[in-house]
């Protein structure tokens, strides 16, 4: 009996293409920070998984204050973790450093001065007191925040830092600033529910929303590319030139403080999408370290191959079918991805597939899970190609 060359490939290959599956790999512009600096980030790290679970099982929150710490610090461990571009070889000249640290001065300050200011809501001993002037509050908190940000952020795109061991000082305040935002909101979330999106929201609101949707916007062009953010900026341009589009696009046009205010509510990134990443997404995430962690995806690999791998188009059938036991589980096509996603894509990757190709079949397998037990009317077909052959 002629044995199948395609099965005993697999056979042979699948020991090695399990090997490294677990292995931590490095974003182009993701911090290597030393020993001492890595812990005290892995100890923020571990903090903030810790709270998401301590909330969702021992001690709920209110959820615009949850998520209001979800965002702020997501975008707080972000901006420490990545850089604003990629790292090379050589860090630059060292008068180069001593006048980007001055440049970062004015923009650092700010942002101090706006956090200070932040923290003394909390214990009423605020720079100046909520209950002063307009443009006192504006010019203590809203101006120095919104500039200080706009900044930092600049300054980093045309002089970035080139270590990759240690963080960025205007990363720092960058994080700092995110931290003001949250705190900001929080403190006056009861008042924001109703005046938000109104004539009776407040210009300081205005500046603290700003800013958060700029921090928000930056730290996606560092994680996604500038592709998303220009996509998310045409719709934010949108909200202001509508009187003068023609036809259908035409609107009345919006007010910054308006729009801004309301933008960062449970109507716009305080929306659904926080709303799963705050619940379901965490989760699965650290659910998916701990299998990382603990090189449970070489055994997942193995498996894949000892039941497929001699199948026509085998890592493909094995995304959908995995997909299809988890989401018996978890009930979430997001939750779904990050939990065996980071598996089953580098599985694809592996053996040949191509990056966007065993993306899309992650997609599709995820898409369909709904539909698993039943007919799934709405999943189109596999189609899936043959493991290619090296």
């Amino acid at each position: 009996m002629q044995s199948n060359p395609t099965a005993a490939a697999a056979d042979e290959a699948g020991p090695d293409i399990a090997r490294g599956v677990d292995a931590e790999t490095y974003a182009s512009n993701q911090r290597r920070p030393g020993y001492l600096l890595g812990r005290l980030l892995a100890l923020i790290c571990a903090g903030y998984t810790i709270f998401h679970v301590g909330v969702l099982y021992l001690y709920p929150l209110e959820p615009w204050v949850y998520r209001l710490i979800h965002v702020g610090g997501g975008l707080a461990i972000g901006f420490l973790l990545f850089s604003t571009a990629t790292f090379g070889e050589d860090p630059g000249p060292r008068g180069l450093n001593r006048l980007r640290l001055a440049l970062i001065a004015p923009g650092a300050a700010a942002i101090a001065a706006a956090f200070l200011q932040a923290v003394g809501f909390h214990f009423g001993i605020g720079v100046v007191d909520q209950a002063a002037a307009r443009d006192a509050m504006v010019l203590s908190f809203g101006w120095p925040l919104l500039l200080g940000s706009i900044w930092l952020v600049g300054l980093g795109w045309f002089m970035p830092d080139r270590s990759r061991e240690r963080l960025d000082l205007a990363d720092v305040f960058l994080a700092v600033a995110a931290i003001t935002v949250a705190l900001y909101i929080i403190h006056h979330a009861p008042f924001l529910r109703l005046r938000a999106g109104t004539a009776l929201a407040k210009q300081a609101d205005m500046f603290a929303a700003a800013a958060g949707v700029l921090l928000i916007l930056e730290l996606t062009r560092r994680l996604a590319g500038l592709a998303l953010v220009v996509i998310a900026g045409i719709f934010v341009i949108y909200a202001f030139v509508g009187p003068w589009l023609p036809g259908i696009l035409e609107h009345r046009g919006y007010s910054a403080t308006r729009f801004f205010t309301y933008v960062y509510t449970d109507q716009g990134i305080l929306g659904p999408t926080t709303a799963i990443s705050s619940t379901y997404i965490i989760l699965f995430v650290t659910f998916a370290a701990f299998l990382q962690a603990s090189r449970v995806g070489e055994y997942f690999v193995n498996f894949a191959f000892a039941a497929a791998g001699h199948l026509r188009g085998g890592p493909a059938k094995v995304a959908v079918f995995g997909s299809g036991l988890m989401g018996m589980i978890n009930g979430t096509s997001a939750g779904n991805v990050v939990a065996t996603g980071s598996l089953t894509i580098p599985l694809m990757k592996k053996v040949g597939y191509k990056p966007q190709t065993a993306g899309a079949i992650e997609a599709a397998g995820r898409s369909c899970r709904r539909s698993w037990g039943r007919a799934p009317s709405s999943c189109p077909r596999s189609r899936a190609s043959p493991i290619p052959r090296s």
